[in-house]
C-alpha cells in the first residue's frame, strides 16, 4: 500500500504522514527534507542561485544522512522552495523517491507532487491544507519552540510567497490530484486530523 500525501507548507501533512506510517507499520519519507537538504548544501557553498550546483547536490544526496531536526529551519524552508522550482533538481531526486515508494509492503510519502508525479498510482491520496493564517500560526509555534526568534508576520508572508512559487512553478507544481481527497485541517487538532486521514485511507482500502 502506497499512501501519497500532498499539501502546502505547515498544513499538517508531515505529522499525518508520520502517524499513518506508524499506524500501518510502513516506512515514511518526508520528501520536503530532500529539497531542504539540497538547499542546505548550496547555501553552505554560497551557491543558492546556482542551478548547476543544486542539481549536483541533489544527485549526490543520501537519504540515510538526512537530519530532520537540523533541516527544519525557516531559512532552509525558503531555500528548499527555491531549489524545488528547478526541473533538474526534481529530475535528480525522482528516482530516489520512486525507489522509496517501491519498497515491499508499500510506503507513505508526503510532499507537494506525490499524488501527481511521484506516485500517481498510489492506493490512497490525500491533499492536506489549511488557511495561510492557521499554517503560519503552526509554523510560528514550531519555530519558537525550537528557539528561533521569528515574527508571525514574517512567517505568514513567507508561507504566502512559497504557496505562490510552489503552485506556479513549471516543474511539478503543487496541485491536488484528481483522485486525491481534500482534507482541510484549519479547524482540526492533531487527533481530529489523524482520525479524518485514517478514515480516508480506510475507505480507499475498502474501495469506497
Amino acid at each position: 500500500m502506497v499512501i501519497a500525501i500532498d499539501g502546502p507548507a505547515a498544513s499538517g501533512k508531515g505529522t499525518l504522514a508520520r502517524r499513518l506510517a506508524a499506524h500501518y507499520d510502513l516506512p515514511h519519507l518526508d520528501t520536503g527534507l530532500l529539497y531542504r537538504a539540497v538547499g542546505a548544501i548550496v547555501l553552505a557553498q554560497g551557491r543558492l542561485e546556482d542551478e548547476a550546483a543544486s542539481v549536483e547536490a541533489a544527485r549526490a544526496l543520501d537519504v540515510a544522512t538526512l537530519d530532520p531536526e537540523a533541516l527544519r529551519t525557516a531559512e532552509l524552508g525558503e531555500a528548499a522552495s527555491v531549489v524545488a522550482a528547478r526541473g533538474g533538481v526534481r529530475a535528480a531526486l525522482l528516482d530516489l523517491q520512486h525507489r522509496f515508494a517501491a519498497q515491499p509492503g508499500g510506503a507513505v510519502l508526503d510532499g507537494r507532487d506525490i499524488g501527481t508525479v511521484i506516485c500517481p498510482q498510489a492506493q490512497a491520496k490525500l491533499f492536506v491544507t489549511a488557511t495561510p493564517e492557521v499554517r503560519a500560526q503552526r509554523r510560528h509555534r514550531e519555530l519558537i519552540g525550537r528557539g528561533e526568534d521569528v515574527a508571525y508576520d514574517t512567517i505568514l508572508a513567507d508561507i504566502r510567497k512559497r504557496d505562490e512559487r510552489d503552485s506556479a512553478r513549471a516543474a511539478a507544481p503543487l496541485l491536488q490530484a484528481d483522485d486525491a481527497v481534500l482534507l482541510d485541517t484549519s479547524a482540526l487538532d492533531i487527533a481530529q486530523a489523524f482520525a479524518a486521514a485514517l478514515a480516508i485511507v480506510e475507505a480507499r482500502q475498502q474501495g469506497r
